[in-house]
């Protein structure tokens, strides 16, 4: 599957990011704990170089646990602050709080001294659908960031308090123009982090499933009611599933485009249990 994903208003979005980027004091970035490399944007790297920079991994509660303590020991490793949040839940709102103060820190002191309460301004990025505004909404306490369960709902930045000395910057989810990891694309395409107007639902589930069953079948045992054979093709896998589950047309054909709406909604909402889908990079050893 080819999948083409940058849409225009992704250019806009850079250039808010880096005019807003002088007005900051510290860059949070969101990552889809399910994928938290391919959910990284490589040219965050290079545009926040020069601000302190704390790691969220959000949606934890549908990924695999210790797969994320994983990743927040490999982020600790580099040298960044991070944390899981679950922002659907509410989870981590203290503690995400508590690592942006700790992260701003000596700019704070330094103004305390001479005399300046200051405000701590956060800009908060990250690609489509990872779940910035809710985060935002989370931690104010009330729904003032637009927030929604599909990519492109931030197409503005927005200014929100979160307390009287924390403010936020919620932006665009921004991707990238160029990428040649076709694997880490699919992972986003599972995750819903591209415009679904733009895919061909029926060929993503079959690939999801295949890519379950080949890493946790037990994911497909779960709410597909059957357990995959070696070598099974995604539509062999889809077809067994129609039946299983009931989703079928006039004369017993399979239902082949509810069943892949149905197979994605439920591996993005987690009724197939935690899953994380890539591990992070083995660090060698000095």
């Amino acid at each position: 599957m080819n999948i083409q994903w940058y849409p225009g208003h992704m250019a806009k979005a850079r250039r808010m990011l880096e005019e807003s980027l002088k007005l900051v004091d510290v860059v949070i970035e969101m990552v889809d704990a399910r994928a938290p490399a391919s959910s990284r944007n490589p040219d965050f790297d290079a545009l926040f170089s020069a601000k302190p920079r704390v790691m969220v991994l959000n949606k934890a509660d549908l990924a695999d646990p210790a797969a994320t303590n994983r990743w927040i020991q490999h982020y600790q490793s580099m040298g960044w602050d991070a944390i899981s949040f679950s922002a659907n839940a509410g989870k981590g709102v203290k503690a995400a709080i508590s690592l942006v103060e700790r992260a701003v820190r000596p700019v704070v002191e330094r103004m305390k001294a001479k005399g300046v309460n200051k405000t701590v301004r956060a800009m908060i990025v990250g690609i489509p659908n990872v779940g910035k505004s809710t985060f935002i909404n989370r931690l104010r306490g009330t729904a003032v960031a637009k927030a929604g369960d599909r990519p492109g709902v931030t197409r503005g930045k927005q200014w929100i308090i979160v307390n009287p000395y924390l403010e936020f910057l919620d932006t665009p989810g921004m991707l990238w123009p160029k990428f040649e990891d076709k694997d880490a694309a699919l992972r986003l395409a599972f995750l819903g982090s591209i415009r679904g107007e733009i895919m061909d639902n029926e060929a993503l589930a079959m690939q999801l499933m295949e890519a379950l069953a080949s890493a946790m079948p037990a994911a497909l045992e779960t709410r597909l009611k059957f357990k995959p054979e070696e070598g099974m093709t995604g539509a062999e896998m889809m077809e067994i599933a129609c039946r299983k589950r009931g989703w079928l047309l006039s004369g017993a054909r399979p239902d082949t485009e509810r069943a892949a709406s149905l197979i994605l909604d439920e591996f993005r909402g987690g009724k197939m249990g935690r899953i994380t889908l890539e591990a992070p990079p083995v660090r060698e050893e000095a």
